[in-house]
Formats: structure tokens, C-alpha cells, sequence
């Protein structure tokens, strides 16, 4: 995967960091996923196409994980836990959880989200949220990937 090298959000979140975010969302993430964000924070992608179901999207950014988010007022609004706060309610399938159990990583251009979804198996699969199909409890999601590092293969 190509990656724009101007785009990278700093600092890039530290192993405490990310455990500290883990533990709010209840999740573990992969480790693909961990070496990722931490060399890779909020980046743009080049290679950003990939097709599922005769359909083309397009990675906008993947998003970060700041420490505090406030400051940041351009690329706070891609941070994880921002994100998570916007949309929560429509990621999750049963009220009763408490985390998260998909979790975003990625914003397309169409307001979707390239998203971890830890529902069913020990390794997250990549499935994309599909904004306008999602209520309340009830999100839409397609899969795409058996795990990341299939996803990243698929960018081109």
C-alpha cells in the first residue's frame, strides 16, 4: 500500500495509548492493526480503491488516535474515539454492550466507514458501516476482508 507521507497525524499514539483506548472500547486489536497506527496515524492512503460486490470505494483517510482530540481542530474530526462518539449507537447491534464490538478505522468518501468488526471471531474481519442503511442498533455492514492485512492486499 502506498501511503502520502505528508499526511501522517503527530504524535503517533504510543503502545500506552493504544492500550488505554482498548480498554475503553473493550476490544483487542489485532497486532497488523497496532504496527499500522502507530507508524501510520491518520494517514491518506494513495492506493485507496477497493472493490466489493461490482462496487468501487475509495479510502478518504484512515483515522487516528490522538490523545486529545480538542486541540486538533482539523484532524481531530477523524479521530477514533470522535468517530465512535458520533456513531456509536448505529455501529452496535444490542444496547446492552458495553465497548464496542466494530470499531472504524478507515472514512470513505461516500460517509461510510472501513470498520473492525470483533462480533465473531477471534481476528476481527473488515467490513464497511454503511452510513445511510445504519439506524440505531440496527447497523448495516458488509464484509470485506477476512482480516487486515487481506484488506490492505485489496488497495490499489
Amino acid at each position: 500500500m502506498k501511503l502520502n507521507d505528508n499526511t501522517f497525524v503527530f504524535p503517533l499514539p504510543s503502545e500506552e495509548l493504544l492500550n488505554v483506548v482498548e480498554r475503553s472500547l473493550r476490544v483487542s486489536f489485532p497486532e497488523t492493526y497496532r504496527r499500522f497506527i502507530q507508524e501510520n496515524n491518520g494517514v491518506v492512503p494513495l492506493t485507496n480503491l477497493f472493490s466489493l460486490n461490482q462496487c468501487d470505494y475509495s479510502i478518504e483517510r484512515f483515522l487516528c488516535i490522538l490523545n486529545n482530540s480538542e486541540p486538533d481542530s482539523i484532524n481531530g474530526w477523524y479521530d477514533l474515539e470522535v468517530i465512535i462518539t458520533q456513531i456509536g449507537e448505529r455501529l452496535k447491534d444490542n444496547e446492552d454492550i458495553v465497548g464496542m464490538d466494530v470499531v472504524p478505522i478507515a472514512k470513505l468518501y461516500s460517509d461510510d466507514f472501513v470498520c473492525l468488526d470483533f462480533r465473531e471471531t477471534g481476528e476481527p474481519t473488515v467490513v464497511i458501516w454503511l452510513h445511510k442503511e445504519s439506524e440505531e442498533f440496527a447497523p448495516m455492514l458488509q464484509q470485506v476482508a477476512p482480516n487486515l492485512s487481506t484488506f490492505f492486499n485489496m488497495l490499489k
